[in-house]
C-alpha cells in the first residue's frame, strides 16, 4: 500500500486535495470514484516523524505531561460521542508544542487516509513509548477507546508523581553532599594555604592532624587539573560503560541489590507494575499479550530478564503466583495480591484496587530512606568541616597558650 497526494473534483466540478492509502494510481481513483471524485493528479507521498534535527530549539520529543494532557482530552471528547478523527482535528490545533502539533498533523492526515489510530501511532515508534501504542490497539480491538484513554492519562499522571516524590526526597541529601564537597574544596584550595602562609612566617611547628590537612592541600594545589581529569574521565567510562549491555545489567541489578536503595527500587517497579498490569487486563487484553506488553514499562533490565523468564512460565502453564514467587520478582504483599486475584479471576480488579496502596509504600520507603540519610549526611558534613577546622586553627590555639593569652 502506498500513501498518495491527490487532486480531484467533485460532482460540482470544485477541486479538492488530499492524500489516501491505496495499492496504485488505479485503486485510487477507483476508491475516489466511490465518494463520487474524479482523479486529476496524484503523487506518491511519504510523510513519516518530522525530524527532531529541524526542532531541536522548541523541543524534540514529547514530554510525558504533554502526553498525558492529550489522552486526558481525548478521553473526555471520545467520551462525549466525538469521532476520532474529529477528535484528532481539534487537538491538532491545541496548545502543544510545534514538534506535537506536526506528529498530529501527520496523524491526523494517516488517519483521515484510512489507517487505523494504532497504525498511525506505530508509525512513530520512537515518540510514543510501546506501552501506550499497545494500549491505543486494546482499544479499538474492545471498542473503549475513551477508558483506555482515561486510563492511560491516570496512568502517566500516577507515574509522573512517583517521579517527583524520588526526586524531592533525594534532593536534599544530594544538596548535602554538594555542600560538604564544596565547603571541603574551598577550605583546602583557599582557606589552609592561607593560614599556612601566615604559620610559616610565624615559625611555629606544624604536627599531626594539622600537618596531614595541610600535606593534603598542597597535594591538591599541585595536582587538581590532573584530579579534575581524572575525575571526568572516570564519569565518562562510567557513563559509556552503563550504556553497553553488561554495564546497563550490572547497575541495575546494583539498583535492587544495595541495601539502601533496593526497597526503593522494588517499590518503584511493583507500583508501576500493578498499575499497568492492572489497566492491560481490565481493558480486554489477555494474561500472554499483557505480560509482552508490560515488560517495557519495568524499565530495569536485571527484573525485566527475569520477567522474561517468569512469562516463559506461565505460558508453560505455570501460575502468575508461582511465576513470581520462583523469580523473587515483587514483594510478598504483591504476591498475595495477585494469588488472590487468581483464586477469584479478578485479577485487573484486585491489581488496579491496589495501587494505591503500593503507591503509599514507594513514599514510605522514601521517607523511611531520607530519614536515615539526613542525619548520616548532617554528622558527616559536620565531621568533615569541623575537622578541618581544629586542624587549621589548633597552631593559632597553641600560639595563644604559650603566650598566656
Amino acid at each position: 500500500m502506498q500513501k498518495f497526494r491527490y487532486v480531484a473534483v467533485n460532482l460540482q466540478k470544485q477541486k479538492i486535495k488530499g492524500t489516501f492509502i491505496a495499492k496504485d494510481e488505479h485503486d485510487l481513483a477507483a476508491q475516489l470514484a466511490k465518494q463520487s471524485l474524479y482523479l486529476i493528479s496524484c503523487k506518491a507521498h511519504t510523510n513519516d516523524t518530522p525530524s527532531a534535527f529541524f526542532t531541536l530549539s522548541v523541543g524534540s520529543t514529547v514530554s510525558l505531561t504533554e502526553l498525558t494532557t492529550f489522552c486526558r482530552q481525548f478521553a473526555i471528547m471520545q467520551n462525549t460521542g466525538i469521532p476520532i478523527l474529529d477528535c484528532l482535528d481539534i487537538l491538532r490545533n491545541q496548545n502543544y508544542t510545534p514538534y506535537f502539533l506536526k506528529l498530529l498533523q501527520v496523524i491526523y492526515e494517516d488517519v483521515k487516509s484510512g489507517l487505523l489510530l494504532s497504525d498511525a501511532f506505530d508509525k512513530h515508534k520512537k515518540v510514543f513509548p510501546h506501552f501506550f501504542r499497545s494500549m491505543v490497539r486494546v482499544g479499538e480491538l474492545s471498542g473503549r477507546m475513551e477508558l483506555v484513554f482515561a486510563s492511560l492519562a491516570d496512568y502517566y499522571e500516577s507515574d509522573a508523581a512517583i517521579k517527583g516524590k524520588v526526586k524531592s526526597a533525594l534532593s536534599y541529601p544530594l544538596m548535602l553532599l554538594a555542600m560538604t564537597v564544596g565547603v571541603v574544596i574551598l577550605m583546602m584550595l583557599v582557606v589552609v594555604p592561607t593560614f599556612r602562609s601566615a604559620m610559616t612566617q610565624m615559625d611555629v611547628e606544624i604536627t599531626g592532624i594539622t600537618k596531614t590537612v595541610y600535606d593534603m592541600s598542597d597535594f591538591l594545589l599541585l595536582n587538581w587539573k590532573l584530579l579534575l581529569l581524572g575525575t571526568i574521565l572516570v564519569v565518562l567510562l562510567l557513563v559509556l560503560y552503563g550504556r553497553t549491555d553488561s554495564g546497563a545489567m550490572l547497575f541495575d541489578k546494583l539498583k535492587v541489590k544495595l541495601p539502601i536503595v533496593k526497597t526503593i527500587q522494588r517499590n518503584l517497579l511493583t507500583a508501576r507494575f500493578s498499575r499497568a498490569f492492572g489497566l492491560l487486563l481490565s481493558s480486554g487484553m489477555d494474561l500472554n499479550a499483557a505480560m509482552d506488553a508490560v515488560e517495557v514499562i519495568i524499565g530495569n533490565r536485571y527484573i525485566k530478564e527475569r520477567f522474561r523468564k517468569a512469562a516463559e512460565d506461565v505460558r508453560s502453564g505455570v501460575s502468575l503466583t508461582v511465576a513470581f514467587e520462583n523469580y523473587n520478582l515483587f514483594p510478598k504483599m504483591m504476591i498475595q495480591m495477585v494469588s488472590i486475584g487468581e483464586r477469584t479471576g479478578t485479577l485487573d480488579e484486585v491489581l488496579m484496587r491496589s495501587c494505591a496502596f503500593f503507591d503509599n509504600q514507594v513514599e514510605t520507603s522514601l521517607n523511611s530512606m531520607t530519614s536515615k540519610i539526613q542525619p548520616v549526611m548532617l554528622m558527616l558534613m559536620g565531621g568533615i568541616i569541623g575537622t578541618l577546622f581544629i586542624a587549621v586553627y589548633s597552631p593559632m590555639l597553641s600560639i595563644m597558650t604559650n603566650l598566656n593569652i
